[in-house]
C-alpha cells in the first residue's frame, strides 16, 4: 500500500540512504510485527481501520482494493455509500441524494428532475466538476465520463445547484489556507460547512479542489472530526502523501524510540486516479505537487485540523535524527501547536 520511511524536511536531502538510515530501516523490518499503529487506534477506543488506496486508473478500476476501501468507509459511516462508475452515459440516483466527482472524460450532461419534471443542462462537464443529484433524478451524458459517486444521508438544500464547476463558477474563487497556504495557491471550496467560506453550504459532505505543494502534517480527531479522501486528478513526478496511524505516539514525542520512529511514517507515491481513504485520526501531509479533490465525511468542521509538525520536529531533535533518518515535517508549522 505505502512505503514505510523515515523521511526528510526538504527535497535536497533525498539522496541515498546513509548507513545509519539503512540500519534503522533494517530494524524497522525486524520490528514490523510490533508496529505502533494498532496500539494507537486501540488507545483511541475503536477498531483499527487502516489507510486504503484504490488505483481507479487501472483497467479494472482496482476493483478488489476499491471494494475493501468502500466497505471500510461504509462500515464507519452508516447511511453513506461509495461507488466508481467508469465510462458510462446514464445514471439514476436511488432513494438518497448522490454527489459525484468527475474523474475522467468530458460530456454535455442533462439531469431529469424527479418525477419527470424540468431538465437541467450544463454545456460540458469535465475533470474536477461535481454533480449533485436528488433522489430518483436521472443523469444522461452525450459521451462517456467516469465519476466517483458518494450516496449521502441528508437532503440537498434547495439552494444547491445540480453542477458545481470550480473553474467556471464566478462564485468560487481561490481561498488559500489549510493544505495550500502559499501565495498563488489553487484552492477552490465547492461544498462547505460555513457560508463565510463558500457559497454552497452542506454538512453531510464537504469538498475542495486544491493544489498541494507542501502542506502541514495534521489529523482530524475521532471525536468531532471526519474521514477524508484524496481523489488525485493531477500529480507532479515525486508527489507523495505522508501518513501515519501512530497518532498517539507522535503526540508523546519524549517516549518515542529510534526503532519506533523508523517505522512511524508511510510514504505513498501519488498518481492520477488514486483514491486515498484516510480514516479519522490518521496523520497525513501532501507534498511535491498534487491536484486533488479533498472530500470529507461529514463536513469539514472548524477546529478539526490538529497539526503535529511540532511533535515530529521534537522527535527528531530528541533522538538526534538527521538526513534520511529524520521524520518529514513542514518547517513553517513546526515551532508551535497549530489547530484550524
Amino acid at each position: 500500500m505505502g512505503t514505510r520511511v523515515a523521511g526528510v524536511v526538504n527535497p535536497a536531502r533525498r539522496g541515498g540512504a546513509s548507513r545509519r538510515g539503512a540500519a534503522r530501516l533494517a530494524l524497522a523490518a525486524a520490528l514490523f510485527a510490533l508496529s505502533s499503529c494498532a496500539s494507537s487506534v486501540a488507545d483511541m477506543g475503536e477498531t483499527a481501520t487502516p489507510i486504503r488506496v484504490a488505483h481507479l486508473a487501472r483497467e479494472d478500476g482496482d476493483a478488489g482494493a476499491l471494494k475493501t476501501l468502500s466497505a471500510d468507509f461504509e462500515r464507519r459511516n452508516p447511511g453513506y455509500a461509495l461507488d466508481w462508475h467508469s465510462d458510462f452515459r446514464e445514471f439514476e440516483a436511488g432513494g438518497q441524494p448522490v454527489i459525484g466527482f468527475v474523474q475522467a472524460g468530458s460530456a454535455r450532461v442533462t439531469v431529469q428532475r424527479a418525477g419527470g419534471g424540468d431538465v437541467v443542462s450544463d454545456p460540458e462537464l469535465t475533470v474536477g466538476d461535481v454533480l449533485l443529484l436528488r433522489p430518483t433524478e436521472r443523469l444522461t451524458a452525450d459521451s462517456s465520463i467516469s465519476v466517483v459517486f458518494f450516496t449521502v444521508p441528508a437532503a440537498l438544500p434547495v439552494g444547491l445547484p445540480s453542477f458545481v464547476r470550480p473553474d467556471w463558477d464566478e462564485r468560487i474563487t481561490d481561498t488559500p489556507g489549510g493544505c495550500a497556504e502559499e501565495t498563488g495557491a489553487y484552492r477552490r471550496i465547492l461544498l462547505t460547512w460555513m457560508e463565510t467560506v463558500g457559497p454552497y453550504v452542506y454538512h453531510a459532505l464537504n469538498c475542495h479542489r486544491v493544489r498541494i505543494t507542501d502542506s502541514f502534517a495534521h489529523y482530524h480527531p475521532v471525536e468531532g472530526g471526519f474521514d477524508e479522501f484524496y481523489l488525485v486528478q493531477m500529480a507532479q513526478p515525486g508527489a507523495v502523501l505522508y501518513t501515519s496511524e501512530a497518532t498517539n505516539r507522535i503526540e508523546d514525542p519524549t517516549s518515542v524510540s529510534e526503532g519506533e520512529a523508523a517505522r512511524m511514517i508511510d510514504k505513498h507515491v501519488l498518481e492520477v486516479g488514486d483514491l486515498v481513504y484516510l480514516p479519522r485520526g490518521t496523520v497525513h501531509r501532501g507534498y511535491g505537487g498534487v491536484l486533488a479533490q479533498i472530500i470529507t465525511v461529514p463536513g469539514f468542521r472548524p477546529g478539526a485540523e490538529i497539526g503535529v509538525d511540532h511533535y515530529l520536529r521534537a522527535i527528531n531533535e530528541n533522538l538526534g535524527l538527521t538526513g534520511e533518518a529524520a521524520l518529514p515535517y513542514r518547517e513553517a508549522s513546526s515551532t508551535r501547536a497549530v489547530v484550524r
